[in-house]
């Protein structure tokens, strides 16, 4: 049955959507700024009070009584700052989790874009500042700074002349604010940039700490971790000099403009035209007006910094790649695998790879992908599973291209095995089951055992429940392709696509491979092997000899071998593969 397209409403900006979802808690925020801004008055009328009241009448009991009221506002003010602090804090949280899948989602799509790893990381980055920023007091000013014009005109109803001052002041720190947002900007852009270059040297010297040790690259990679790090520490030094001078220099601005303004209070009140209560008000007022621009300042660099990666989420998350889609719901694919005139670049690059590749291959049938180095079979594969995109061409399981296919759905008809095992921390049984929920323990071991790897994984020190470390650190090259290859065929997929599938495999590993490939193809199955060993074509019947990103030949194995075999001028490591 087909679903009803998407609404706007469901099209909308992940970004904007989770925004507007939190607009009733901005709005209750703001109404709790609004109360304790109000209440912030009451320093001022309680000074009023003891100056012009009870100082004049000596009464004690009108003393306690406006200071057990004070005492009350301030309680009050208290209770509903902390509160509102702990709103921000949640409208941070509700924020990250609408918005952390679409990021994740990005962080998992963003490499195969072309972008580097660290360029691929940035919109959980991103999203990390804008929470943090939402839980520190930097909102709290943007919230209470629409307030400022009540105690302005606070000021100006005690004298004129007040209010001028304080409105003066406030233009002094409103430029101070300019100038740090000038200064911050281009700062804060250099700080990421140079941030996540950082990241990504710690983070290839983790993921490569072997064959740094070994090789005695370590001291080389220690010189470019400085290097990196020296430039983050001077692009940070930048942006905490731009706004923490500024910020030192408005926090002693405000000190002096509350301490003008007690002078000239102390000089209208020798002129007879205000009282000595109506002097310390007008101060209070005025430090309080300026208060959340301090703030503001003080938390500039949190501010533009969730700022842009506002602006950053906003444009990874609403480009056209991320956009949802809603697809019809197709039937597991049981026919065909057709690719029409394939282009293929990598990612980010558009000198293509492939040149106007076509195949077709039916259920039962198995390919073996043959060719020099650099010829293209990876790029096939890549292309053939989803993972890149053809600038040109289609790829089409049972005549239904895989854009059409939901990608979770697809993945379940796929199994790939790429040439980086890319095994993930977490158990063996894990690792086959694709680390799905609802993955049963008779579908991993039936796949276990489709790869051959039964017996070789119940050795293991907890069998299926052995932990093998991130990337299979604790398993050999060998054990990690069969479990790689077990991962493959988890749930019988209808298309396995094996990329050098024998590269770290013995005797026993081979035939267990050919075994598997066989099994593939008599349930049904379409499997495709890329290799440089003859011993991993034997499972299959089709061949396809590839040469500058083309397929020179395509066809039963006996006669492609035959034909190869007849050409001269190939590679020595071709005529190996096809001399069997």
């Amino acid at each position: 049955m087909k679903r009803a397209a998407a609404t706007p409403a469901q099209s909308a900006s992940v970004v904007s959507s989770a925004l507007a979802s939190c607009r009733g808690a901005f709005a209750a925020v703001a109404v709790f700024s609004g109360i304790i801004n109000l209440l912030m008055l009451s320093g001022s009328f309680y000074m009023l009070q003891v100056y012009d009241r009870v100082l004049s009448s000596r009464s004690v009991p009108t003393l306690i009584g406006i200071s057990l009221l004070l005492l009350a506002a301030y309680c009050l003010q208290g209770f509903l700052d902390a509160v509102r602090v702990r709103m921000l804090a949640r409208i941070g949280a509700r924020f990250d989790e609408e918005v952390s899948p679409a990021a994740f989602a990005a962080a998992q799509k963003l490499p195969l874009l072309g972008l580097r790893a660290d360029q691929a990381m940035q919109p959980i980055r991103d999203l990390d500042q804008i929470r943090a920023f939402l839980s520190s007091l930097g909102p709290t000013a943007l919230f209470d700074m629409p307030w400022m014009p009540l105690f302005f005109a606070g000021c100006f109803l005690l004298h004129p002349w007040l209010g001028w001052l304080a409105v003066a002041g406030g233009v002094v720190i409103l430029v101070l604010t300019f100038l740090t947002e000038m200064g911050s900007r281009d700062a804060a852009k250099a700080q990421m940039a140079s941030g996540a270059a950082r990241q990504a040297v710690a983070e290839a010297s983790r993921r490569n700490a072997e064959a740094l040790t070994a090789m005695g690259m370590a001291p080389a990679f220690q010189a470019k971790w400085r290097a990196a790090n020296l430039r983050h520490v001077r692009d940070w030094l930048t942006g905490a000099d731009a706004t923490s001078g500024i910020g030192a220099f408005a926090k002693v601005f405000r000190m002096v403009l509350q301490s003008a303004v007690l002078g000239l209070g102390a000089y209208l009140v020798m002129r007879g035209e205000l009282s000595g209560g109506v002097m310390i008000a007008a101060s209070i007022m005025t430090s309080r007006a300026l208060a959340p621009i301090e703030i503001a300042v003080a938390h500039w660099k949190g501010f533009v910094s969730a700022r842009q990666g506002l602006k950053r989420l906003k444009q990874v998350l609403d480009s056209p790649a991320f956009l949802p889609r809603e697809r019809t719901a197709l039937p597991a694919p049981a026919r065909d695998l057709s690719a029409d005139n394939l282009i293929v670049a990598a990612p980010g690059r558009q000198l293509a790879i492939l040149q106007g590749v076509s195949l077709r291959l039916e259920a039962g049938q198995g390919l073996g992908i043959i060719g020099p180095s650099a010829s293209g079979k990876s790029t096939l594969v890549r292309a053939l599973v989803g993972v890149w995109r053809p600038l040109k061409g289609e790829v089409r399981l049972d005549g239904a291209a895989l854009e059409q296919w939901e990608p979770a759905a697809l993945g379940c008809h796929i199994g790939y095995l790429p040439q980086d095992i890319e095994l993930f921390e977490g158990t063996v049984a894990e690792n086959i089951g694709r680390f799905s929920q609802e993955a049963s323990d008779e579908a991993i071991i039936a796949a276990a055992k489709a790869a051959g790897a039964h017996d070789l994984i119940v050795k293991l020190e907890q069998g299926y429940d052995t932990r093998i470390g991130e990337g299979g650190a604790s398993l050999s090259g060998g054990q990690r392709q069969r479990v790689g290859l077990a991962r493959a065929l988890y749930g019988e997929p209808f298309l396995v696509v094996l990329d050098e599938p024998n590269s770290n495999l013995d005797h026993d590993g081979d035939e267990a491979l050919t075994m598997a490939v066989k099994g593939v193809r008599e349930r049904g199955g379409i499997v495709i092997v890329v290799t440089h060993r003859q011993t991993a074509i034997a499972g299959v019947d089709h061949i396809a000899m590839m040469a500058d990103g083309r397929i020179q030949s395509f066809g039963p194995k006996e006669e492609i071998l035959q034909k190869v075999l007849k050409q001269g001028g190939l590679p020595s490591v071709q005529r190996q593969t096809v001399a069997s």
